[in-house]
């Protein structure tokens, strides 16, 4: 890891493809819970896009991912691993539901289809 307040000096000599990844505190009004997706799609023909994750818990509460990442391609039986982040923390979640988008106003719409699914805590990797 490197100090918040160094972060740029270190890192972007190293590598015009660096990609720098922060961990924020458990306290408001930085808190931020990261996630891994991992999923794998079905789809015979290349889809590339964004996908937005709900998590829904036993009570009935609701968390939308708020990190927007780049696009990602997506192939047929290929794993992606895609980095998401919530401004809150569901313990017992009942539900998930992903949402896929490609951003455009033009074009068909596609569907994205998911063989296997894992969204991991990366805060609490017990779970």
């Amino acid at each position: 890891g490197y100090n918040v307040d160094r972060w740029k000096k270190l890192l972007i000599p190293k590598s015009s493809a660096t990609k720098a990844y922060f961990d924020t505190s458990d306290k408001d009004p930085f808190c931020m819970y990261n996630y891994l997706l991992d999923i794998t799609t079905w789809n015979k023909s290349i889809r590339r896009g964004f996908i937005n994750v709900k998590m829904t818990d036993h009570a009935g509460n609701t968390v939308e991912s708020e990190i927007n990442s780049e696009a990602s391609t997506f192939q047929q039986y290929k794993r992606v691993k895609i980095l998401t982040g919530f401004y809150q923390d569901l313990d017992k979640i009942s539900k998930i539901s992903l949402t896929f988008s490609t951003k455009t106003l033009i074009g068909p719409k596609h569907k994205l289809r998911i063989l296997q699914m894992r969204l991991k805590s990366l805060n609490n990797p017990e779970r």
